[in-house]
This record gives C-alpha cells, sequence and structure tokens, in this order.
C-alpha cells in the first residue's frame, strides 16, 4: 500500500474494523476494532492511485473491473465504514470534500435534461432487458420504494402497501381521469384503474417498460382504463383530475424543477390532487454520488426539501401534506441486493460480470445510503385549492385499511336499506 493512502485511512478511519491488503500482498487493519471485519484486497497499483485521490468514485469503479476484491463485509460493509466515519474526519476530510463541492458546484451542468436528453438518460437504464428487473423485483415490477407498514412484511406485502398507501393519498372517485408520470411498468397505473374504476394516463421514455405496460393493460381487460405512451410529461395538454409520479422526479434535474411543477400546475383540473414520491435529502442540498451519476442514473439527482418547495410555492400549487418515510427504501434495496445475488448466473447471462458486481455496489451502496447516509423518501400531496381535500388525514387510513381488506378478498357489506351491491373503495371514504 502506498504510503499515502495509508496515511488517509489511518487519519479518517476512526471506528470499525477494515483491513486493506495492496498490490503486494501486505495487510494493514484501520479503525478501532469495533464491529464486524471489513477486508478490501487493491490489487493494482492503477486502482490504489485512483482510490487514493478520488475514493467515492474509484472504489466502484476498481470493483466494477476486478481490481479491487472484497474478501469480507461485501460491499454494503464498506460503505457502512465510509459513511460512519464521516461525522469523525472520515469522507470528510479536506481532499475528499474539495472534490465533492466542485462536484455539487457544477451540478447543475449536469442535470440540463432537455427532452431528447431525458430520453436518452432514461434509455441507459430503463430500456435494460425486462428480464433482468424480473430477476430481483416483485411479482408487480415495482421499481421504486416500498412502504412496510410492519417489519416482517415481504417484498410483495410491502410493494402492494406502497400502492394502497399512495392511493389513499390521491383520494380517487370512480369516473375520474389520472396521469401517471414515469409510469414504469404500469403497475400502479393498473392497480389505480382496477381499484377505483378511473381512467389512467401513464407517460414513460422508456420503450422497454411501455411495451411491457401496454402487454399488461390487455391481459388484465384493462385496455379501455389505463393508457401508456412513450411521451414526455412537458408535450401533454390534457387535464386530470389527478396526478401521481412515483419515482420519476429524481431524474428531472434541480434546472428543471419549476417547469416540472408549472406544467403540473396546467394538467391538473381546478379541483384537481396531485402526489409525488421521489427519494430526498433530509441534510443539505449536495452532489450525485459520480459512481451513480456516471454508470447508473446519468443526469439525475436526488434533492433536499428546501430545493423543491420553493418551485412548488412559485407554480401556484398548494402542498397539503408531507410524509418523509425513513428506512423503507434501505429495506426495500437489502430485498433487491438478495434476491439479485440468488440469481447472479442468470444476470451474468443476459450481461456480463462486470455489469453484476456494477448492479451489485449499486444495490449494496443504495443500501447504505439510505441507512446511514441522509438519503430519505419524500411523499408530497399537492393540490389546486386550498379546500380540495379534508381537513384531518382520518380519510387517508380509512380508504388504505379499506383497500387492504378488498386485496385480501374482503368485500364491504351493503346498507341494509339498499339492494346488496358490490361498493368501490372510494365510496368508503
Amino acid at each position: 500500500m502506498n504510503i499515502l493512502l495509508k496515511r488517509i485511512l489511518d487519519r479518517l478511519v476512526r471506528t470499525g474494523n477494515l483491513k486493506v491488503t495492496g498490490p503486494k500482498g501486505l495487510s494493514v487493519t484501520f479503525g478501532d476494532g469495533s464491529g464486524d471485519l471489513v477486508h478490501m484486497h487493491i490489487k493494482t497499483t492503477h486502482a490504489e492511485r485512483a482510490i487514493t485521490f478520488d475514493p467515492m468514485l474509484a472504489v466502484p469503479e476498481a470493483y466494477m473491473d476486478g481490481e479491487l476484491d472484497i474478501l469480507e463485509g461485501g460491499v454494503l460493509g464498506v460503505m457502512r465504514i465510509a459513511f460512519q466515519n464521516m461525522d469523525s474526519g472520515g469522507i470528510d476530510a479536506t481532499w475528499s470534500k474539495a472534490i465533492e463541492g466542485l462536484r455539487h458546484a457544477f451540478r447543475r451542468l449536469q442535470q440540463i435534461n432537455t427532452a431528447a436528453r431525458a430520453r436518452r438518460n432514461v434509455q441507459r437504464h430503463y430500456d435494460l432487458s425486462g428480464d433482468l428487473y424480473r430477476l430481483f423485483l416483485d411479482k408487480d415490477m415495482q421499481y421504486s420504494c416500498a412502504y412496510f407498514e410492519q417489519p416482517d412484511m415481504t417484498l410483495d406485502e410491502a410493494q402492494a402497501a406502497k400502492k394502497r398507501h399512495i392511493a389513499a393519498k390521491l383520494r380517487l372517485k370512480a369516473g375520474q381521469t389520472v396521469l401517471d408520470i414515469g409510469s414504469g411498468w404500469g403497475g400502479l397505473g393498473l392497480y389505480l384503474a382496477k381499484s377505483f374504476d378511473v381512467d389512467v394516463q401513464g407517460v414513460t421514455l422508456s420503450t422497454e417498460q411501455h411495451g411491457v405496460a401496454t402487454d399488461r393493460a390487455h391481459a388484465q381487460g384493462l385496455e379501455n382504463r389505463a393508457h401508456f405512451e412513450v411521451r414526455d410529461y412537458r408535450e401533454l395538454n390534457e387535464r386530470f383530475d389527478r396526478v401521481v409520479s412515483v419515482g420519476m422526479f429524481e431524474h428531472v434535474g434541480v434546472n428543471h424543477y419549476r417547469t416540472f411543477f408549472d406544467k403540473s400546475a396546467t394538467l391538473l383540473k381546478p379541483d384537481g390532487v396531485m402526489l409525488l414520491h421521489t427519494i430526498g435529502r433530509s441534510g443539505a442540498p449536495w452532489a450525485t454520488s459520480a459512481f451513480i451519476r456516471k454508470y447508473i442514473f446519468p443526469g439525475g439527482y436526488v434533492p433536499s426539501l428546501s430545493e423543491v418547495m420553493p418551485a412548488i410555492e412559485k407554480s401556484g400549487l398548494i402542498v397539503t401534506d408531507i410524509e418523509v418515510l425513513r428506512l423503507h427504501y434501505a429495506e426495500t434495496l437489502r430485498h433487491w441486493s438478495q434476491r439479485f445475488a440468488a440469481n447472479r448466473d442468470k444476470a451474468k447471462a443476459i450481461y456480463d460480470e462486470r455489469f453484476c458486481r456494477m448492479w451489485e455496489f449499486y444495490l449494496a451502496a443504495s443500501e447504505a445510503a439510505f441507512r446511514w447516509q441522509d438519503l430519505v423518501v419524500f411523499q408530497i400531496q399537492i393540490a389546486k385549492k386550498n379546500d380540495t381535500l379534508p381537513m384531518s388525514r382520518d380519510y387517508m387510513a380509512k380508504c388504505e385499511k379499506a383497500l387492504q381488506l378488498r386485496d385480501m378478498g374482503h368485500r364491504p357489506k351493503a346498507p341494509a336499506a339498499k339492494p346488496a351491491r358490490r361498493r368501490k373503495v372510494a365510496d368508503m371514504e
């Protein structure tokens, strides 16, 4: 191990139990010995030199390229030590802080997400083989944070709970029109159309997702209720009773927040309601991870609430409710990582070893950021008028419970004075 990297690690890793073996086979241990051992093997001098000067990008790149192996503790263990040492002078040391500070300063240049560029960015990630995503997602292919009402929920149960949680905040009524911005593989839109008898229009920039969503609509007999298009939300001119967007806002870019909410305001009817579900930061604004931006989500950015609220306010929209989901995404990513590992050979057959190592790092590092850094999920409910929604949140819990019973196969009893009929969930709000 070169002297500079040894000095840096010795000064930065105050807690934990990190063992690093260098290219020449010599091993050095850092930290106070607490916790499980994490053992990294830096196999080449090229990787060692790169890690010395830009660890947050060079460590994942070296791992992807096979120039670094994690012999014990896994990627999650490496990231745990990195994040838990931040407050003790770890990654916040001058040399690393300066690099990340420059990335933050230039973040707007990296997020000029015009319609054409946005489509290219989406294709880089979401137009990967659908067979890949089926290896680790739930059966409904929900590629966003699940909602763990109970800690022992399965992934499928938690994703179903997420759809109920979102639906309850939209306060849907039969016959309404719903726009789903960033509709993915169609799971949420199809759920809303089926549960509430509403008309859903989903828009996505991914041709792969559009094809799957359209096929699913036909297979479920919902093609007259749920329609999906490859289209940028900025091109829309229709008006909707409800707008929902899940896991798409992270791709908008800080330069375009005002455009996003101004457009949302024009898309909503006067008594319209919007629900925005997005990854966010509980802390101050900061740069997107260099690794994530370069290899996983080009053009992506995770905002602080302080960056989102001004754009909503200037659009004339009203924030009616904000919920912060903590650790739910960490649990979601834990499930995804386990499923990906169980199907790793199948993923390698679709792509290659380097791709598998890249995705292993992506999933584990993301979980670590939600567990030990400042990443959370915001659910922001928005309306055009102050009196559109009830004054208390009781209607959300009531609708959620009704949906849960319906999903479990229970039918609510009809009022005694009326002929028996199967009531819509909306009737129970």
